[in-house]
C-alpha cells in the first residue's frame, strides 16, 4: 500500500465529474478525441481490440464504439496483453502516479500494440494561475493550492521510455478560448469536471474580495480590445508502441558504411580546437 500523500483527492474529482455531467462543457474532450482520430488515421493498421481510459466515456464511445472503456483509477482494470490499442484520454494529468499509469497501459498491449495518451500540459491556464497568485498574495499574504501542476512536454517523452514503450513521441497543440469574464471561465472549468480536486486545497469558499481582484488583474493583463479574456489550454499527445522484433532498431554507434559528407555531396572539414 502506498502511504505517500496523494496530490489528487479522488473523491472530490469524481464529485466534480458527476456535477459536470448535469450540464457538461466537454469541448476539450471532444477536441482531444478528434486529434486522436486524426492520429489513428495516419497509422496504416486496423485495431480490433481497443481500450480507452477515461473519466468521460460518452465522448470516447462515439469515437470507438467497440472499445473497452476503463475508469482512470490508480489500478486500471486492464488485462495483460489483451489490447492492440490503448488510449489514455485526457485524464493522465490527474494521476497520482503517471508513470504507473503508462506502465499499466504498456502491459495491457500486445506486442507492437499502440499507446496514445492525451493530457493538459504546463502552459494550461497560465493566465488564470498568474491572476490567482497575485490576487491571493496581495489580499491574504499567502498562496493556496488551486490549479493542478502539470508536466512540460520536454519531460513526457522520457516517461514513455521509462514505461517501456518504444518509438516514443510527444507533441502538443495550444488552444485559446475567450470568455466574457474570468467567472465565465471558472464556470466552464466546473462544467468540464476540471475544478479544484487537489488534496491540499482550501476547504472553505474563497473570499469575494479575492475573486474580484482576480477578475481585475486578469482583465488588466490579458483582456483584448473587446474586453474578452483568453484562456490557454496546452494539450499534449503521447504515442508509443509495445516493443516487438518487427520494429526498426537504431544502429550501433560507428556502424555507418557511408559518410554523411559523401551522401550530401559536400566537403568535410574538421572542427577547430
Amino acid at each position: 500500500m502506498n502511504d505517500a500523500p496523494q496530490m489528487t483527492d479522488r473523491a472530490a474529482l469524481l464529485r466534480n465529474r458527476a456535477r459536470a455531467g448535469q450540464a457538461p462543457a466537454l469541448f476539450l474532450q471532444e477536441e482531444a478525441a478528434a486529434e486522436v482520430k486524426d492520429r489513428l488515421e495516419l497509422v496504416n493498421r486496423r485495431f480490433t481490440n481497443p481500450a480507452v481510459i477515461t473519466g468521460f466515456p460518452e465522448v470516447w464511445q462515439d469515437l470507438l464504439p467497440n472499445a473497452r472503456i476503463v475508469a482512470d483509477e490508480e489500478a486500471l482494470s486492464l488485462e495483460r496483453g489483451a489490447h492492440d490499442l490503448v488510449i489514455h484520454a485526457l485524464s493522465l494529468h490527474w494521476a497520482a502516479d503517471p508513470v504507473g499509469q503508462l506502465v499499466q497501459a504498456r502491459y495491457a498491449l500486445r506486442p507492437d500494440g499502440l499507446f496514445l495518451g492525451s493530457l493538459f500540459g504546463g502552459q494550461t491556464l497560465h493566465e488564470l494561475r498568474t491572476a490567482l497568485a497575485e490576487a491571493e498574495v496581495r489580499l491574504t499574504g499567502g498562496l493556496s493550492p488551486r490549479i493542478l501542476p502539470m508536466a512540460e512536454i520536454r519531460d513526457l517523452g522520457g516517461l514513455l521510455q521509462r514505461a517501456g514503450l518504444a518509438l516514443p513521441v510527444a507533441d502538443s497543440i495550444s488552444l485559446k478560448v475567450t470568455y466574457a469574464t474570468p467567472f465565465a471561465l471558472m464556470h466552464d472549468l466546473r462544467a468540464m469536471g476540471e475544478g479544484n480536486a487537489l488534496s491540499a486545497r482550501l476547504r472553505k469558499p474563497t473570499r469575494r474580495a479575492v475573486l474580484s481582484e482576480v477578475a481585475r488583474i486578469y482583465a488588466e493583463q490579458h483582456a483584448d480590445a473587446d474586453g474578452r479574456i483568453p484562456a490557454t489550454f496546452d494539450m499534449i499527445f503521447l504515442s508509443g508502441w509495445a516493443p516487438d522484433d518487427s520494429q526498426p532498431k537504431p544502429l550501433r554507434p560507428g556502424s555507418a558504411q557511408t559518410r554523411l559528407a559523401d551522401a550530401l555531396g559536400s566537403t568535410e572539414s574538421k572542427l577547430q580546437d
